[in-house]
């Protein structure tokens, strides 16, 4: 058998997917499975980052068992996740810092106030062609330094990572030799 499916690893934000494609890209097989929201206050979102691993792992693991198949049938593996969900994790042991802070969460709508308040909205804006808003992961990253014990030490020594989920997914399934991600 040859090179004759292409695997997308589709974690969302209640669940994860393994969808198996051939090569004409008609759909073959899906696996899905939930993994659990985590509400710790109001406004607040987050999802365990072993979780969303385990739960991707596990739907690409039925899903090659169900299929039978090996790495020589695979042309092509790509990722696609949810969004702006931020994790943090010390790049040594890689166990996270704290828990994936989803894109819905809402913490760091004050310190987006503030960022705007400070005139700074166009100067972002024009640099990165985005608005200041919680969505997005930077504010998200300034309170885990400001929030999370020993954070900010280690970011300084440069013993963290930081990535959205696909570069999670990514450094875990390279066991730690990839770091990257997609800007797009």
């Amino acid at each position: 058998m040859s090179k004759t499916y292409i695997i997308a690893l589709d974690q969302g934000t209640t669940s994860s997917r393994s969808v198996l494609f051939d090569i004409q890209g008609q759909i073959v097989d899906i696996v899905q499975q939930e993994f659990e929201q985590c509400f710790p206050k109001s406004g607040w979102v987050e999802h365990r980052p072993n979780d969303i691993l385990n739960s991707q792992l596990k739907t690409l693991e039925t899903l090659v068992s169900r299929n039978n198949l090996e790495a020589k049938n695979i042309a092509a593996i790509g990722i696609t996740n949810q969004r702006e969900t931020t994790i943090v994790w010390d790049k040594i042991t890689g166990i996270p810092i704290y828990n994936a802070i989803v894109w819905q969460d809402k913490r760091t709508a004050d310190i987006c106030k503030k960022l705007k308040d400070n005139g700074l909205e166009p100067y972002i804006k024009e640099h990165t062609g985005l608005v200041i808003d919680a969505y997005f992961s930077a504010t998200k990253i300034k309170w885990l330094l400001e929030h999370v014990a020993g954070a900010k030490a280690k970011a300084l020594k440069g013993d963290l990572l930081f990535g959205t989920v696909d570069t999670w997914l990514l450094w875990n399934l390279t066991k730690g030799k990839v770091h990257a991600t997609d800007y797009s």
